[in-house]
């Protein structure tokens, strides 16, 4: 069986992630794009990530959900909006 390699790009990561997931994941990279328009586009731990300063944000398609780090902190009244998509670390799992 081939080993997967690992992409360079965030677009390669998206077109190598299942059909379904791809509109999703794009949606995401245009709000994170919209709201951070200076942040860089790279690929981390095999995540697509958005960097400025430090990494701002990763979202990565899984089996049955899209995750999106890191954890949601400082801001108690996005904290109780997001806590039905909390993850085990905090981090959100949004349910596909």
């Amino acid at each position: 069986m081939a080993k997967r390699s690992t992409p360079r790009t965030i677009d390669e990561y998206i077109s190598a992630a299942p059909s379904g997931c791809q509109p999703i994941l794009e949606k995401i990279r245009t709000i994170i794009r919209q709201t951070a328009p200076r942040a860089e586009e790279t690929i981390s731990y095999g995540m697509p990530a958005f960097k400025q300063q430090g990494i701002l944000v990763y979202f990565a398609a899984f089996k049955k959900h899209i995750g999106l780090l890191p954890p949601v902190r400082g801001d108690q009244k996005l904290k109780r909006a997001a806590a039905p998509y909390a993850g085990p670390k905090g981090n959100l799992q949004l349910p596909l």
